[in-house]
């Protein structure tokens, strides 16, 4: 009988082997220090090389309007855009800003769904960066009642 906890060490093992091997070169390029060191979301932008955000209605970001414990906030972010290459979700007022970073296809549904650390109510966005470059942005503002950053 095959469980789920099975499932997943299977799952594990094989992800291990094909990345070294280096059949999964697209996760060795994935890790973006420069982005994930950025203080704010200009500099995150820059450093993925995207150019300067815009609003947008077809780019959606979900998560509470109060998170009562700032150690596990539930964000989504997605988007029915065609043309995305990647999908970020951003808190403002983090020490680093860049929360996640989601690299789509065509073949990959533009709908993301995490937890990120919030020390303090901030806003927070999803950003889409289209393949011309162009980033999209949808903003919320998410009220933490207790810090999650050592605050």
């Amino acid at each position: 009988m095959q469980t789920r906890r099975k499932t997943l060490k299977h799952s594990a093992v094989v992800a291990g082997l094909l990345a070294t091997t280096g059949l999964f070169p697209q996760y060795a390029l994935a890790f973006n220090k420069t982005a994930f060191e950025a203080k704010n979301v200009a500099d995150v932008l820059k450093a993925l090389g995207a150019g300067a955000p815009v609003a947008s209605k077809d780019v959606v970001i979900g998560g509470p309007d109060i998170a009562e414990n700032g150690a596990v906030v539930p964000l989504t972010a997605s988007t029915s855009l065609a043309g995305v290459k990647q999908m970020l979700i951003l808190v403002e007022k983090n020490p680093s800003a860049l929360i996640a970073v989601f690299n789509v296809t065509d073949s990959v549904e533009a709908n993301f769904a995490t937890r990120a650390k919030m020390g303090q109510s901030s806003d927070v966005y999803a950003v889409a960066i289209m393949a011309d470059g162009k980033a999209l942005f949808a903003k919320k503002e998410v009220k933490v009642t207790l810090g999650g950053c050592g605050g």
